[in-house]
């Protein structure tokens, strides 16, 4: 990587990346920087002629567009040499269990992921006649250091038992910073990027290896069925949804092989 990277919200994944760039030139756009793209009107940024964003900022809610990546995008002078774009493995929607790809089409059933289908859609308009490199990184969940969900374990939260969960999709927030910087990188090719670990292990199963490894009891199991009576409709809902994220062009395009692709690994690394 060379040159300057503008990382738009500092946050979980952000900061990762900024910490593992000591020799690197990069500056941190955020709220804490008086950086507040939920003003409209702010004046253009002047930025360097050599520079790449990595933008890590959510949609705003109740919206049928991501206004916060427009107004960004609209006050980008000079235009970036390579766009970055956090987006979500959301967008894909339900797809029954089955093994998802890039070209698979988008179907999101979420809010989230609808604003994350026209983000990305309007920084690809915006990109292409700027004559901007774009990258999409669609993320299914991701943990880590902090992020492992052992308030949830420790409270003793039920979980689908896990004959009945669907398979899961996650990354390390390391592997994640990996695979940043593989995008900023000017000889990745521009593109959609699906990223993961590769291993479909439930969230059932994830919750009770996080239990074995911090030595708390395993969390319960109940049946789907109990789960539609108990759970709220939105917890519900995001479990209805069912699909195996295909990662090969992560590993052979963008030629990032995670590091944490046996998540017993990334948690015994995280605790």
């Amino acid at each position: 990587m060379s040159g300057t990277f503008v990382v738009v919200g500092v946050g979980y994944v952000s900061r990762r990346f900024v910490e593992n760039q000591a020799q690197e030139s990069v500056v941190g756009l955020s709220r804490s920087t008086g950086f507040d793209l939920d003003a409209d009107g702010e004046a253009p940024l002047s930025l360097p002629a050599d520079y790449s964003v990595l933008y890590t900022v959510p949609p705003l809610r109740s919206l049928s567009n991501d206004v916060r990546i427009e107004r960004l995008i609209a006050r980008l002078d000079p235009p970036p040499t390579r766009f970055v774009y956090i987006s979500t493995t959301g967008v894909y929607g339900d797809c029954g269990g089955a093994k998802v790809d890039e070209d698979a089409p988008e179907n999101p059933g979420f809010d989230q992921a609808r604003l994350r289908v026209a983000a990305e859609r309007s920084l690809h308009a915006w990109c292409e006649p700027n004559n901007v490199d774009c990258v999409i990184l669609r993320v299914p969940g991701i943990y880590g250091p902090g992020r492992l969900g052992i308030d949830r374990v420790r409270s003793g939260t039920a979980n689908i038992q896990d004959s009945e969960a669907n398979p899961g999709n996650r990354i390390h927030v390391d592997d994640l910073v990996s695979c940043c910087e593989a995008a900023l990188s000017k000889d990745a090719p521009p593109g959609i990027y699906n990223v993961g670990d590769g291993d479909y292990r439930s969230a059932t199963w994830f919750a009770s290896e996080v239990a074995r490894q911090c030595g708390e009891p395993l969390p319960p199991e109940i049946s789907l069925e109990a789960a539609r009576r108990e759970f709220s409709a939105m917890r519900m809902s995001f479990l209805r949804e069912s699909r195996r994220i295909d990662t090969r062009k992560m590993r052979e395009v963008l030629g990032v092989t995670p590091v944490y692709s046996n998540p017993e690994d990334g948690i015994k690394a995280s605790l």
